[in-house]
């Protein structure tokens, strides 16, 4: 059997809403057969029932299997190009605030759901870092990724008011046993030399079961120097990180009514020190011409994800019946370099000198059970209906440590400096419905709703010289209505134009309040929405020789959660509200046999409506919300020729553009300079090109040939005006370096 590579079932998996079809590579085989496979359309199941992407109405993108290999794309930043609106927040891998159409002000709430499957993954409280756990899972073997655009509330629920982003895995294959292998390697400018490994394996265990699993290693160099006075250097390359784990997949089919599949996913990601440069506090320059950061102790990051998951499906004539049980788990463990903060104040106060790091470990535990009851199509009127239950439990400890400079021993002599832990419990039960009229043959209307009750509950205790005692409870409940209505005229199979009005929501919850908070600080914090209208148009040529997507869209956000601090602890709080207006775009054309070119952008203008907080936030009327550019704008091209009569070559190449936007809300920057800390455009060229040689496939690519220092992120003041780094220095993500390696695939 040949092994159902990306690559080779490109026709049923191609890129983003039909526009970015064209930016994937064609099938092996045949030109003929090629052109035939890409103009099927695209099925996707982001709306809870298979569709076409034409029938979908709402702006939504799907970046296939073969477009993330081809990429080389093996997390969220290396696919944003192919995503119009989306954007990455990011400093450590692992650890990325995924941002869509602007929706994002620094909170610690998520704004966009992550499923892996029919799996929610991650925290929907504010109480559990939910926003930057986005759940960046290895993207080898997996058939696409999908990506709606705009509020998901009315099927997904809370925490998707910017949209969702699911992770489709390929199903295990009754076909026949295939075995896929791929080793690559790469060179980091200014680090090493990265690694990376996959397997997957496929193979029928009997008429009725069939078995899919596959493991992944990548190791990369690092490329941050750690230095001391002057710009010396103390140890090279401190952001080494290491991303491994594996999905094992079951799919039981004992007659064609019926299946169910079993699936379990591991995957651990550990850093040393993030991916932070020390910068210029104005320009964001980096200090010293190079990647830096003064480190007085060895930083580390380590995340693990766990996630199981059952879903049976029965085909009961009229009508399917859908069950899906997941539990999932999320453990995360950080220690981070305090010294410059905290070190010379201990000391000074208390006699001991010393060096400091905080640290920090973080569990997520989540149950999850949906029932959905869909009609199987036919008639004038298509409906689904379903149940949904989840309970999350979430332990957050914090603890400062003070060192003998120099060594990882303990300083003696003493008291406890600081210790700080968070448990709560998130439990939300809701019932949701969709239902498409046909009202005639080219006007479909479709209505949906979901209605959800959630209650929380906090404990947090704290002790230590350097923060405040308490023992503080706390809880909460509240209820959701959320809905999305839309209407669609259809041209033909291939072009459609629609428009949509839909509502999402983002949880409240408690705040667990320090001792002596000032009057007036909130005991909780409400629920913030959005209420998005937007339309568009999805066409293609009946050839597939081009195609084009447009969507414009209003976005209002009411009543918006940020993170705040009082007296040293962290509490959640509502400020005023926001307006996004944008347009979005993905074309494509293929002006000769083998060629294909697209292009994709987004204008976005999300901006406050009126003032917030001024002393804790910093926001003032008018501000753009934190990362959101004003524009991004991709181009891509990838050509397919055969040398000689057997041997197909493929090479392609793709530049983004990412336009100037500002960093987080940071009242001290704000109260000294008066506006928002702007942060610098930046372009990143990426190219590729490959061979297929039989049942061998070796490629050679270049991601940031112009190696571009693009920011990620920044970190804000402390909230004392204090830097967090030394000589007054700003902490700033980047983008990896330039980046040229190989990789070499073998099927069996």
């Amino acid at each position: 059997m040949a092994f159902p590579t990306p690559r080779k079932v490109a026709g049923s998996i191609v890129l983003t809403s039909m526009a970015l079809a064209v930016s994937g590579a064609w099938a092996a085989g045949q030109e003929q057969q090629r052109q035939r496979d890409d103009v099927q359309q695209v099925v996707v199941t982001a709306q809870k029932r298979a569709q076409t992407m034409v029938d979908v109405p709402q702006s939504m993108s799907v970046v296939g299997g073969d477009a993330l290999e081809k990429h080389q794309a093996t997390g969220f930043a290396d696919y944003l190009k192919l995503v119009p609106s989306l954007q990455l927040v990011q400093s450590t891998p692992g650890e990325g605030r995924l941002v869509l159409r602007g929706l994002d002000t620094g909170g610690v709430a998520s704004t966009v759901a992550v499923y892996l499957d029919e799996t929610p993954f991650g925290s929907s409280s504010g109480l559990a870092n939910g926003a930057i756990l986005a759940g960046d899972f290895d993207t080898f073997d997996l058939a696409r990724v999908e990506v709606l655009r705009g509020p998901q509330g009315a099927l997904y629920g809370a925490s998707s008011l910017g949209g969702l982003v699911k992770f489709v895995t390929n199903a295990p294959d009754f076909d026949g046993f295939a075995m896929r292998a791929r080793i690559g390697a790469a060179s980091v400018d200014g680090g090493g030399v990265s690694y990376r490994t996959n397997l997957v394996v496929n193979t029928p265990i009997s008429e009725t079961l069939a078995a899919r699993a596959s493991v992944s290693y990548q190791k990369e160099p690092g490329f941050i120097d750690s230095i001391g006075t002057a710009g010396s250097d103390v140890a090279k390359d401190i952001n080494k990180a290491e991303n491994y784990g594996g999905r094992a997949s079951l799919l039981y089919k004992p007659h064609k009514d019926f299946d169910l599949r079993l699936t379990a996913v591991a995957q651990n990601i550990a850093t040393d020190a993030p991916s932070i440069v020390e910068s210029d506090p104005e320009s964001l320059e980096t200090l010293y011409g190079r990647p830096t950061q003064s480190q007085y102790v060895p930083q580390m990051r380590d995340i693990h994800y766990r996630v199981f998951n059952g879903t049976a499906n029965w085909n009961l004539g009229s009508a399917s019946l859908t069950s899906s049980t997941s539990y999932s788990t999320q453990k995360q463990y950080a220690r981070e370099d305090a010294t410059t903060n905290l070190s010379q104040f201990v000391e000074d106060n208390l006699g001991v000198p010393n060096e400091m790091y905080l640290g920090m470990e973080l569990e997520v535990k989540k149950f999850t059970q949906e029932l959905r009851l869909s009609s199987n199509g036919g008639s004038r009127v298509d409906w689904l209906a379903g149940l949904y239950y989840t309970d999350e439990e979430a332990d957050l400890a914090q603890r400062y440590h003070a060192l003998v400079p120099g060594t990882m021993t303990p300083a003696t002599g003493l008291p406890l400096l600081a210790d700080v832990g968070l448990g709560s419990n998130y439990r939300e039960v809701a019932a949701f419905a969709n239902t498409t009229i046909h009202l005639n043959p080219v006007y479909d209307l479709d209505i949906g709703g979901r209605y959800s009750h959630n209650k929380q509950d906090a404990h947090q205790l704290g002790d230590g010289v350097l923060t405040t005692p308490a023992d503080n409870r706390a809880e909460s409940s509240e209820d959701v209505f959320t809905y999305a209505v839309s209407l669609k005229r259809k041209f033909s199979e291939r072009t459609a134009v629609y428009a949509r009005a839909a509502k999402g929501f983002r949880p409240g919850g408690p705040n667990v309040l320090p001792p002596n908070a000032p009057p007036g600080t909130p005991t909780s914090y409400e629920s913030d929405s959005v209420m998005s209208y937007e339309a568009g148009l999805k066409t293609q040529s009946d050839d597939g020789r081009w195609s084009l997507d447009l969507s414009a869209f209003h976005i209002k956000w009411k009543d918006i959660q940020l993170l705040a601090n009082v007296n040293g602890f962290g509490i959640n709080a509502n400020g005023a509200g926001a307006t996004a207006d944008g347009v979005e775009i993905s074309a494509g054309w293929r002006p000769l046999q083998g060629l294909r070119l697209s292009a994709n952008g987004a204008w976005n203008k999300a901006r406050l409506d009126d003032d917030t907080d001024l002393e804790l936030v910093g926001g003032y009327k008018g501000d753009r919300l934190p990362f959101s550019p004003k524009y991004t704008a991709s181009l891509l091209a990838d050509y397919r020729w055969t040398i000689g009569d057997t041997t197909p070559a493929f090479a392609g190449a793709s530049v983004r553009r990412m336009a100037g936007q500002h960093a987080s809300f940071d009242p001290a920057y704000r109260a000294a300079n008066g506006r928002q800390r702007e942060i610098p455009s930046y372009n990143v060229v990426d190219a590729y090109a490959g061979l297929e040689l039989g049942n061998w496939t070796v490629e050679v690519f270049g991601k940031n040939l112009g190696n571009s220092d693009g920011k990620l992120s920044t970190a804000e003041l402390m909230p004392n005006g204090m830097f967090a780094y030394p000589n007054g220095a700003l902490g700033t993500g980047v983008i990896a370096p330039r980046t040229v390696g190989f990789t070499l695939t073998r099927e069996y």
